[in-house]
């Protein structure tokens, strides 16, 4: 009897043991994976992203690379009135908290104007047309100079005194002269329809053509 006391006691003895141990592993875990995952990923850590918009680039990289910050350049636009490499747009955006080591994305302004290919419109089109195309990729237009042509009908493009074709890439600050034909081309008057008369020599004969033969053959 006492030896069945005793084993009893050991058993649950060893059983508190085993819960108190799981317990505490436990605990351990959560508090480990806890602080854990904040360290990784430096939980409430925030770093207030500097106004860079309206910088030079080397002057924005400096200033976020001293916050512990990177710059990526994601594309460019062009403003003639501001100078080359001038930022024009960043995100996130002045004011954001990001964490250490996070990278700022920029538009920078190009040190010339786009380029845009001449759409198909040479030979191909009617001025009203061309005008619309043109000026909706962002071209200027001078007024249109008269050809001689079919009336309202794109004949060529100049540009700074010489002509383009379809295809030509240029400028958007160069303006563009269209070639429209004047309506000298497919436009018909009624005409009389006078009778061919023949020429009759003075003495009154008119010369017939000489029948040749063809010749024998031997």
């Amino acid at each position: 009897m006492y030896a069945k006391k005793l084993f009893r006691k050991i058993a649950d003895a060893y059983f508190l043991g085993n819960l108190l141990t799981m317990a505490v592993i436990v605990v351990l875990l959560y508090f480990g994976v806890k602080y854990g995952l904040e360290f990784y990923t430096h939980h409430g850590e925030g770093i207030v992203v500097p106004q860079v918009k309206g910088m030079t680039y080397n002057r924005a990289r400096q200033l976020l690379e001293e916050d512990g910050l990177t710059i990526m350049v994601t594309d460019s636009g062009y403003n003639k009135t501001l100078p080359a490499d001038y930022i024009l747009a960043q995100t996130p955006g002045y004011g954001t908290k990001v964490k250490s080591g996070h990278t700022v994305y920029v538009t920078v302004n190009s040190p010339s104007s786009p380029t845009i290919a001449i759409p198909d419109i040479v030979d191909n089109s009617s001025v009203r047309e061309a005008e619309a195309k043109l000026m909706a990729m962002g071209f200027r237009l001078l007024p249109a100079k008269k050809v001689s042509g079919e009336r309202d009908w794109v004949y060529g493009i100049i540009c700074r005194g010489r002509r383009v074709s379809n295809g030509d890439r240029i400028s958007t600050d160069y303006p563009l002269t269209l070639l429209v034909g004047d309506g000298s081309i497919g436009d018909y008057e009624d005409f009389e329809y006078v009778e061919p008369s023949y020429a009759v020599p003075e003495d009154g004969d008119i010369d017939e053509f000489e029948e040749v033969s063809e010749p024998e053959m031997e």
